[in-house]
Formats: C-alpha cells, structure tokens, sequence
C-alpha cells in the first residue's frame, strides 16, 4: 500500500489531539514532520513520535519533496498564507475548521488548489460524531415525519478566561462563533444546505472578555427553522440536539465521546468499542412512524474520525470525491459573515 507521507504544522491541541494520532496510526499515511517552536509541544512531539522530525519552519515542510500532504492545524489568521505556501510547493491542503476568515480568502484558496491541481479540505470532523450520524439517519428517514424544528447546541462551562488563548483576544476569527460555530454551521448545512435567511446575536458574557463567547444564530428555509447556540457559561448541561417535526421529536443529550477519548490517549487503532456512546446517553424518540407509535432510546450511531482521513488518502490517490469539499467550507464561512452583520446591524440578513 502506497503511504503518503504527512506534514504537520501545529502542535496545540487540534495538531496533537485531532490529527497526529490518525495519521501515526493509520497504514496509509507516514507522519514525516511536524512543525513546532513551543519548547513543550517539542518535548511531547518527540516523546510520542520519535521516528518523527521536529521542524522549526513550516518552510522545511513546503521544501520537503517526499511529502504530498500538508496538515495546517494552527490559529485562524495563518491558515490563508499557510495553504497558499503549501498549494504553490505543490501539495495537497487539509486545513483545520474554520477553512479561512473570510469568504474572499475561501475563494483564494479554491481557484489555487484548482490551479495546481491539488486537493485542498478542511476538517469538519464532526460530521462523524455519533450524535450527529445518528441526527443524520433520523433527518434522513423522516423519522419525526416533516421537520420543522432543530435546535443544536454546543455549551461548556468556563467563567474565566483562558490564559495565553488567541481564541479569547480580539484577533480576527477569535471567539465561539469561527469555534465552535463552524461545527453547528457545518452540520446544519450537510442536513437542509443553504439557508434562505438568517439572524444571529452575539454577546460577550464574562467579566473581562474580549471576544465572542455566546451566540444564537436562526437560521429560516422554507418550513423549517434551524436555532444554533453556543456558550461558555452553560453549568447544567442542556440537550445537544432536539428536533421537532410533523410525526413526532428526538431529544439528545450528552456529546460525542470520541473527543475525549483522543485527550486520554486512546484511538480507533488502540480501541475496540472506539467511538461507541454510553446507552445512558442515546437520545429519545417519540414519534409516528407508518401509523405505528415509537417512544424510547434511539441507539447512537458510531463516531468515526478516521473516516475524514481515509476519504482525503482515497481522494488523493484514487480521486475518490471529496466528503467535505472546499466550497462547503466556505458555505461555513459566509454563514459566519453575515452572523456577524446581522448582529451588528439588529436585522434579519438574506442569504442567497
């Protein structure tokens, strides 16, 4: 089997947690370098992968002629100078959520990769959380006859800041919404697509904050009205999903265990039951189906985070299409934008 061998830029948390492990552990791929300056993430990179180089420059991975695939997990203003070095050296691009700052940017980066030829996506993982494969089958089935209503949230609780995080500065593409919100968007738009309309609101909730860290964000299509929430000030956890349609609802509480499961040093290649929910946390049905009543657990899907990492090597070597192509991303993206104009300006903003 052909392996193709990897580049990493970033070290943090998204390079460490949700990239480095899938392509160590995988048999189609070889994790060549990784590009890191911070004197842990170097001693915690050369602990974990010794058979790994540690690289001082993102250069000394654009200049390596053996790798084809470059990783750019790092803070969200870097991500268009970074994909653009690596799509002129030649390469293919996963860059981590969210794809760029802007629309323009997303645009950039499109009509490059199509330039050079290269494959260019962004890591909207959580489109193989449980939780949300399970959504999908249910949306899917018409299950709850026709929806009208889904409600997504992603809440955490931290009532103070976290030091030395640009995601909590007043750096272009900080805060919940480009976070968190890009998972909510980017789920919302691979179940209903477009939205015809939208209206969102913002705040900043905790004392001394500098950066958006709670938002509502409506999403209107024709029938259906789509409520995303996040924030960081949630103490008791509300339901993660619920859904309401002409037959009946679904209610979901608890997360994808797939996440917490990497921070504790497991993976899908180390792991029998990987990405598996716990029965305590299935959601509940209530619903109609073919004139016959349906109430209790709906069992949850299984979560699989490889599979963004095998459909990239397929697409790659095999031009399998891509799941979660460029112009999705940027969908995300311009959904993003006009949040942020429809918060400024206290309207309702047009979508298409």
């Amino acid at each position: 089997m052909n392996k193709i061998e990897t580049g990493l830029i970033g070290f943090g948390t998204g390079g460490r947690i949700f990239h480095a492990p899938f392509i160590v552990g995988s048999d189609k791929f070889t994790l060549k370098k990784i590009n890191t300056t911070n004197a842990a993430a170097v001693l915690i990179a050369q602990s974990q992968y010794p058979n790994t180089e540690i690289v001082e420059t993102a250069d000394a991975i654009f200049t390596d002629e053996f790798i084809e695939l470059v990783i750019i997990a790092t803070p969200n203003t870097s991500h268009l100078p970074l994909a653009k070095k690596a799509l002129l050296a030649g390469k293919h691009v996963i860059v981590e959520k969210p794809f760029t700052l802007t629309v323009a940017e997303a645009d950039e980066l499109i009509a490059l990769a199509r330039q050079q030829q290269k494959i260019i996506t962004v890591h909207h993982n959580r489109r193989w959380d449980s939780d949300f494969q399970t959504i999908k089958k249910i949306v899917d089935g018409k299950l709850l006859g026709t929806l009208v209503e889904y409600e997504a949230h992603f809440d955490r609780f931290r009532n103070v800041l976290k030091e030395n995080s640009w995601r909590e500065t007043e750096l272009p593409g900080s805060g919940i919404l480009y976070d968190l919100g890009s998972h909510l968007i980017d789920q919302a738009l691979c179940l209903f697509g477009m939205p015809e309309e939208l209206f969102a609101n913002m705040q900043v909730q905790r004392p001394g904050g500098k950066s958006i860290d709670q938002f509502e964000l409506l999403l209107f299509y024709s029938g259906l009205k789509v409520t995303l929430k996040a924030g960081m000030l949630v103490r008791e956890p509300l339901p993660h999903f619920i859904l309401s349609g002409t037959q009946g609802s679904f209610v979901k509480y608890g997360m994808d265990v797939q996440e917490a499961a990497l921070k504790e040093g497991h993976t899908p290649f180390n792991s029998s039951d990987w990405g598996v929910e716990p029965e305590s946390i299935w959601g509940m049905i209530n619903t109609d189906v073919n004139g016959n009543h349906q109430q209790g657990k709906v069992e949850s899907e299984r979560g699989d985070y490889a599979a963004f990492f095998e459909n990239v090597y397929g697409a790659i070597l095999s031009n399998e299409p891509l799941i979660v192509t460029p112009e999705q991303a940027r969908d995300t993206i311009k959904i993003i934008e006009l949040a942020m104009i429809s918060n400024s300006e206290g309207r309702i903003c047009k979508v298409g």
